[in-house]
């Protein structure tokens, strides 16, 4: 299961909540190799400054990197959105300049406004993500007439983390936050699930909210710009190996890793505990 996958394409996230992008690209990739990444015992970044995600996230990258992979995708919101600046800027081409590191932001941004015919967005992020006003700036760059509307929703990681969003418990914080974007504006049509936790309380979100709103997840959009960029990137695709393999690591508790995973995944995951 664990043979050293050189050429590899890396997935990272601060948790399980990568594995939700993990599972869109693998379906759409599905002959490529992958080692996915979860800093789980520092996690969640959401309310981490910006120095500690930026140090924390390219530890993680750079272990991948160690690890033989030619390209990472932070399947993080918090990450991209605090630290792939600096780390596509400042460290790729100083130290590691035939990798490559993507994010999630962008390629949702590019898309995002397509969806929403009142051309009025809801993003619900982590504190970072909403703090650091990257959906703001980004989707403005692709759709300066669309209104984008921001609501922080601090408790929604802890309890999926901890595997209580499917309990009764979880929908008290879902109606909260969900209550607190739409008052922001009555024309919000699209709401984007800006962190890759998320889907995993699609069910309680929608059922909270009327049909003619639209919920938005990043996995397919981000498989789909990862498929676009491969094709666009020959040499960056012709260095990942296709052997249909993927390998599962933890900087957390590896048996609660498995069991999370195996949930999100809808299979058995084993994965190995790593030090940075």
């Amino acid at each position: 299961m664990h043979m050293n996958l050189q050429n590899s394409i890396g997935i990272f996230d601060s948790g399980f909540g990568g594995l939700t992008i993990f599972k869109s690209i693998a379906e759409k990739l599905p002959s490529y190799n992958y080692i996915y990444l979860g800093d789980n015992a520092r996690s969640p970044y959401g309310d981490h400054s910006f120095e500690t995600v930026y140090q924390y996230t390219l530890e993680c990258v750079e272990w991948l990197f160690a690890q033989g992979c030619p390209l990472v995708i932070l399947a993080c919101n918090t990450a991209s959105a605090k630290a792939l600046r600096n780390i596509q800027q400042l460290d790729l081409p100083k130290k590691y300049p035939n990798h490559r590191v993507l994010g999630v932001i962008r390629p949702t941004a590019e898309v995002i406004g397509n969806v929403s015919g009142t051309k009025s967005v809801g993003v619900l992020g982590t504190r970072g993500t909403i703090k650091s006003e990257s959906y703001l700036i980004e989707i403005n760059k692709f759709f300066p007439e669309v209104s984008v509307h921001q609501q922080a929703c601090p408790m929604w990681v802890p309890l999926i983390e901890n595997g209580e969003h499917t309990g009764n418990g979880a929908d008290y914080f879902v109606k909260q936050y969900l209550d607190q974007l739409l008052k922001q504006s009555p024309s919000i049509d699209t709401i984007l699930l800006a962190c890759t936790h998320y889907p995993l309380l699609l069910p309680k979100i929608e059922a909270y909210l009327s049909s003619n709103i639209k919920v938005v997840s990043q996995g397919d959009i981000v498989a789909n710009s990862l498929v676009n960029y491969l094709q666009r990137h020959p040499e960056i695709d012709q260095k990942i190996s296709k052997q249909n393999q993927a390998s599962f690591y933890t900087t957390g508790d590896a048996e609660a890793f498995n069991r999370h995973a195996s949930v999100f995944l809808e299979k058995e995951v084993l994965s190995v505990k790593i030090k940075l």
